[in-house]
């Protein structure tokens, strides 16, 4: 019994080793289409968003609104990109915690109630994102091979560990 729980777990590792791409691809491309479409729809309808930001009492709406549209949909496509990542997510997040402390400010009575929040879940996403990277298919990664490629070739060093590419 013992040696078909140990073939088993060798399978589920290898299958897991093999998708280790796929988890930092799908949210980087799903945060990634949610902040772009947001950002497009905002950028499109900015009338109507500086309004809200008055209502919600945000100061400069007339600044603030476009600032916010453009931060999400230029964050945004760079997150699809995989180009600046880790970069690209601090803005987001910043987004995301005023959002909360403005818009979602009478819904927020406890903690447990920030764990239903969406924005919440874009803000643990967008962190997981900027301290992992963007996964292998990213343009930062190729990006990071060019550069790291050269920089070690020059100095003889061979082949590129992967913890230093991601």
């Amino acid at each position: 019994m013992l040696r078909y729980v140990v073939l088993v777990r060798r399978l589920i590792a290898k299958v897991t080793a093999r998708l280790e791409w796929l988890p930092a691809t799908l949210a980087r491309l799903t945060v990634g289409w949610v902040f772009l479409t947001s950002g497009w729809g905002k950028l499109h309808a900015l009338p109507k968003i500086i309004d809200y930001f008055r209502e919600l009492g945000i100061p400069a709406p007339q600044l603030q609104a476009p600032f916010a549209a453009g931060t999400e949909f230029v964050c945004g496509a760079l997150l699809l990109l995989g180009l600046v990542t880790r970069l690209a997510s601090v803005p987001l997040i910043i987004v995301m915690v005023v959002a909360i402390a403005t818009a979602r400010k009478d819904d927020l009575s406890s903690i447990p109630d920030l764990f239903g929040f969406i924005e919440y879940l874009y803000i643990v996403l967008l962190v997981w994102l900027g301290v992992a990277g963007p996964g292998p298919l990213s343009l930062d990664r190729l990006l990071a091979m060019r550069f790291f490629a050269s920089e070690s070739a020059a100095r003889g060093e061979g082949s590129i560990p992967r913890a230093r590419i991601a």
